[in-house]
């Protein structure tokens, strides 16, 4: 039976869309293999079953491929019945999500990679895009129906981005959630950064410092040249 239902999670340590997909199947409780991907030397594995982009996060499922994480959560929920529903069961509820989900990722997410990669005037600019964004966000959170305290798509999504807010304030010395501004944001984050699964998942403040700082790095190098 094992092998009748074999789950593989390629990833990266600090990959915000594979841990994503890693709370997704702990929310589950589905019983998974990790394979942890050098990115400079993919393995054979995500070159065969993920030959379009070649990225992680890639779930294999009984030799069955799945790639992109918001395409990955919704075949766990669909697939794995038992457990917390990660989208709701109402088809309008479920289309508002799936709506909020593509806005996070479509346009606050490219706001973020402005801040790392940028300086000066710059990056205040993408900071201000990132603000106004969150107030968007914030207003949808106002509206019923939104357990911001329970792991759903959406809290998946904003927990993996901003549980690491104080990051930003320590290596880029500016505040991006602040309970002044977006305070049902600030409180659902604050709220799941505290559960135990989003704990085990997510990685600790000074191993993620040390990361970002790499990364950003690496962003700016990259945008001089």
């Amino acid at each position: 039976m094992a092998e009748e239902n074999k789950v593989i999670l390629h990833k990266t340590y600090a990959s915000r869309y594979a841990m994503r997909v890693e709370l997704a199947l702990k929310i589950k409780g589905i019983q998974f293999e990790y394979v942890d991907e050098d990115l400079s030397n993919k393995s054979p594995e995500l070159l065969k079953y993920n030959p379009v982009h070649k990225k992680v996060p890639l779930l294999v499922h009984n030799g069955k491929p799945v790639s992109e994480s918001l395409i990955i959560l919704e075949y766990i929920d669909e697939t794995w019945k038992t457990g917390p529903l990660i989208l709701p069961q109402d088809p309008y509820e479920r289309a508002r999500v799936r709506f909020w989900a593509n806005f996070i990722d479509q346009h606050l997410i490219p706001s973020t990679r402005k801040v790392w990669s940028t300086t000066g005037e710059e990056q205040e600019k993408a900071k201000e895009e990132i603000m106004e964004k969150l107030r968007i966000l914030e207003e949808e959170l106002k509206t019923p129906n939104h357990e911001n305290d329970n792991l759903g798509l959406l809290q998946i999504l904003l927990v993996t981005l901003f549980g690491s807010y104080k990051v930003y304030e320590e290596v880029l010395g500016m505040k991006i959630l602040v309970p002044e501004n977006t305070p049902l944001l600030y409180s659902c984050v604050t709220s799941l950064n505290k559960l135990p699964l989003v704990k085990e998942v997510c990685p600790p403040h000074d191993k993620m410092v040390a990361l970002v700082n790499v990364y950003r790095q690496k962003l700016l190098k990259s945008s001089t040249k």
